[in-house]
């Protein structure tokens, strides 16, 4: 197997690579051997697929990449993983309607059913975790995404939008996760 790489894919809003878990699971996983990419990604507040799918690829996104999305990233990473093999992704915080919001309606990851037979056979496997006192994603929509994928699938009851309110800085269930489907424990 050719050395795995993982591409953090942020919310929509404006994210910047030091916000949120984002440092510390480039940390870990650098640890481990995998190369990271965590960049500023361009049309950061509204996040439009237009800009951001081909993003993903100029990372060199290929069958040995792990797509880390949260919140409209975790939508980047399912629309990307449509079309594209990948080696996995780990969704935070994600959903599949635009929940009737014009920011996320314009992102265009909604104007369109989603392959969900695609997505699974375009990768390995998909971890999920979801809480369901997410305050942006309603946890029936997490749900979903999660029946549809067939996801390795984590429900909290109390971590909110993963960082977006007062800030989940470390996130090793994520990193325990990811090392399983490695088998690097």
């Amino acid at each position: 197997m050719e050395k795995i790489k993982a591409i953090i894919v942020p919310g929509n809003g404006d994210d910047s690579p030091e916000d949120k878990w984002f440092p510390y699971v480039k940390r870990e996983l650098e640890k481990l051997g995998i190369a990271v990419e965590n960049n500023k990604y361009p049309d950061a507040v509204l996040a439009r697929q237009e800009f951001w799918l081909p993003f993903i690829k100029e990372q060199s996104a290929d069958e040995n990449t792990i797509l880390i999305g949260h919140s409209s990233g975790a939508e980047a990473a399912m629309r990307f993983a449509e079309d594209n093999k990948i080696f996995g992704s780990v969704l935070v915080g994600p959903c599949y309607t635009d929940l009737g919001e014009e920011n996320e309606r314009v992102s265009g990851y909604y104007n369109r059913p989603w392959k969900w037979e695609s997505i699974r056979k375009n990768q390995k496997w998909v971890i999920q975790f979801s809480s369901t006192d997410d305050p942006f994603i309603p946890i029936f929509e997490a749900r979903e995404v999660h029946k549809q994928l067939d996801t390795k699938y984590f429900e909290y009851t109390n971590q909110g939008h993963f960082g977006s309110d007062a800030g989940k800085i470390e996130f090793p269930e994520m990193i325990e996760a990811i090392k399983e489907k490695l088998s690097l424990r």
